[in-house]
């Protein structure tokens, strides 16, 4: 059983225009798989489907075996926004026991405070987010996922803004987790990024799926991640 499975995935914001067009993405337990693609391809409308935060109107969404918007399905899974929206009036302590209690579970705040120390946020767990600066609640983002640890996370431009150090700390962390065989959707225009971490790269354009290749694959045929995307581009009008 596939941990995530979309079939046939269609959505338009007008009733004219599709946004995405017949979408198809499987992704295996214990994966990191890499979404990449223009502003505008599709690729923020299929996680806001992924999750249920529009309606679903046509083809189909299963995570773990359960429709999308069933709570058995929507459990297994996780979703870091591209924006770093907190709710400035918790600590991080009260932040991340908030995200235990949304998946029933209750927090490791010694693991916690760990995180806090090696992302370079000593002695900030227990200060309100409204002093957090921007890359601070990225970070605090990624710690409350690493604390959750779902079968599915999935990362929506959540890296940018934090510095060489928690990139590369977040990197080590998503290598842990697709070894205890959970599995990261990783969304970003960091294309050296994914040719480091993604097993697989799925590229979408005009909310279509252009390629669905194991990155290797890809690096082998077109020399690079950004080779690809950028000749894809360049090949016609759009």
């Amino acid at each position: 059983m596939s941990l995530l499975n979309v079939q046939d995935l269609s959505f338009s914001y007008d009733g004219m225009v599709n946004v995405l067009q017949d979408v198809s993405l499987v992704l295996e337990e214990g994966t990191i798989t890499g979404l990449v693609g223009p502003n505008g391809s599709g690729k923020s409308t299929l996680i806001r489907n992924l999750f249920d935060l529009v309606r679903l109107q046509a083809g189909s969404v299963r995570i773990a075996g359960h429709p999308h918007d069933r709570p058995e399905a929507k459990k297994q899974a996780l979703y870091l926004a591209s924006n770093d929206y907190l709710p400035e009036f918790l600590t991080a302590r009260e932040y991340v026991t908030m995200m235990g209690r949304l998946y029933d579970l209750e927090v490791d705040h010694r693991e916690a405070l760990d995180l806090f120390r090696r992302f370079a946020m000593e002695g900030r767990y227990d200060h309100l987010v409204e002093d957090y600066s921007h890359g601070m609640r990225k970070k605090t983002q990624l710690v409350s996922a690493l604390l959750v640890r779902r079968p599915l996370t999935v990362v929506d431009e959540t890296l940018n803004g934090v510095d060489l150090e928690a990139l590369h700390l977040a990197e080590q962390e998503f290598r842990r987790v697709r070894a205890e065989g959970r599995s990261v959707l990783l969304c970003t225009h960091d294309f050296a990024v994914l040719e480091r971490l993604a097993d697989r790269t799925v590229f979408l354009d005009l909310g279509q799926v252009v390629q669905d290749a194991p990155t290797a694959e890809l690096v082998e045929r077109h020399g690079s991640l950004s080779a690809m995307v950028f000749d894809h581009l360049g090949s016609g009008p759009r």
